[in-house]
């Protein structure tokens, strides 16, 4: 399947567009084959199926050439994509140190427990947003992962740093561990499932470099 989508954009100026398009075709076709195959065909004849049904692709090739060629407008996609990321990177860093330095700040005021976890809340969420905008900045070595599937690896980052913080918060509410590793166990089971699931399931992003 790679290599048709390859040979069909053959000779196409490689960009972020080109990539995120070649992704969502290859997401296109696999849902058609998943759908033939469901009907009884085999695996040969369900691809073959999915392929002509997506017709003539022929406008996107030349669409997708021409953003190629136009390296003004590919540069302005580039440049205001990873502006955006990398605002969320720095964004993310600056919480996730403000909720690291205000629980330490509380826990050497002998607080209590709970008045110390709270604030690592923080970690949490920007730990979310961190892995979110990273994986959605272009380099110069990788193009930028799709912006939904991006946002699932922040879902699974998220709660196992969720299964983390609960467990913390109730360990110090209760004493009791096994209170803690109940809140922690189904949380931190669901983000490391969905992590792996992701992991299997990705292609590569690295730029055909010269």
């Amino acid at each position: 399947m790679q290599k048709h989508l390859d040979d069909l954009f053959a000779g196409v100026g490689e960009s972020q567009e080109l990539f995120e398009l070649k992704e969502e075709l290859s997401t296109n076709i696999k849902e058609k084959i998943s759908d033939y195959k469901a009907k009884g065909m085999e695996e040969e004849e369900a691809y073959k199926e999915a392929i002509i049904s997506m017709g003539d692709l022929s406008g996107l090739v030349n669409d997708m050439r021409k953003i190629g060629q136009d390296k003004a407008k590919s540069s302005v996609y580039t440049t205001m994509t990873s502006k955006i990321s990398t605002a969320g990177i720095i964004a993310g860093v600056l919480l996730i140190l403000f909720g690291l330095l205000t629980s330490a700040m509380m826990y050497f005021m002998n607080v209590p427990g709970v008045s110390v976890t709270g604030p690592a809340i923080f970690i949490v969420a920007d730990g979310a947003l961190l892995t979110y905008s990273v994986l959605t900045k272009e380099t110069v070595k990788r193009y930028a992962m799709n912006k939904i599937r991006a946002a699932l690896y922040a879902l699974a980052v998220g709660l196992i740093l969720f299964a983390l913080y609960t467990a913390a918060a109730a360990e110090t509410a209760t004493g009791e561990m096994f209170i803690a590793i109940g809140a922690f166990m189904f949380l931190f089971l669901a983000g490391i499932g969905l992590y792996l699931f992701l992991i299997f399931t990705g292609g590569h992003r690295w730029k055909q470099l010269n």
